[in-house]
């Protein structure tokens, strides 16, 4: 007789697949991979590096699966892995930009770029939510990380702040001045984009 995976809680097939039942751990996955890949779309602003974090959140998520408590949310505690991949790959953008310019890039290196909009992103609804994804990305992080876990994942006030540990007023006050400033930004480059 085979397990009904859909059945089961997480923090089930949590146990299961620390015990080695690799069909519990892939459950875990289909369950939250939209939720973190939004997660992780909306802090890094590019879907093919999303894609990338997406996979490092679920090994890191597999090796730290003895650390879940049963209690708290999954999507919740896999949201917070993701938000520290995300801190990570910016750490590591930003040595990598310094580089970039310290080092002269030759004319082959330039060619490589692409910075055209890909033919599948040419509807404008398309270039309206890249337009704000890219916004959203651009954000601080400490503005970023609770309007991304609190408006686009739907975490309550209490999880958001539980993963970002801070208190629930400073994610409140957070979200505030994330939703003007986006609003601003976004104002702005609507303003300064070519009618």
């Amino acid at each position: 007789m085979s397990l009904d995976w859909t059945t089961l809680s997480d923090a089930e097939l949590a146990t299961l697949s620390i015990a080695g039942r690799q069909a519990a751990y892939a459950e875990i996955m289909r369950r939250h991979r939209q939720s973190v890949f939004r997660v992780v779309r909306a802090c890094v602003g590019e879907a093919d590096e999303a894609l990338d974090l997406l996979q490092e959140t679920f090994v890191a998520a597999h090796h730290a699966l003895s650390r879940y408590d049963g209690d708290r949310s999954m999507r919740a505690w896999l949201s917070a892995i993701a938000i520290n991949k995300c801190r990570d790959w910016g750490r590591k953008r930003t040595v990598r930009r310094f580089l970039t310019f310290a080092t002269p890039i030759g004319p082959e290196a330039e060619a490589v770029a692409d910075d055209q909009v890909g033919i599948d992103d040419a509807a404008s609804d398309r270039q309206e939510l890249d337009r704000v994804t890219r916004a959203i990305s651009a954000l601080p992080a400490n503005l970023k990380e609770p309007l991304v876990l609190r408006t686009i994942e739907g975490l309550s006030q209490a999880q958001t702040a539980d993963v970002l540990g801070i208190s629930e007023k400073a994610v409140e006050t957070r979200l505030y001045r994330a939703r003007r400033t986006l609003a601003d930004r976004l104002a702005a480059s609507g303003r300064s984009a070519p009618a």
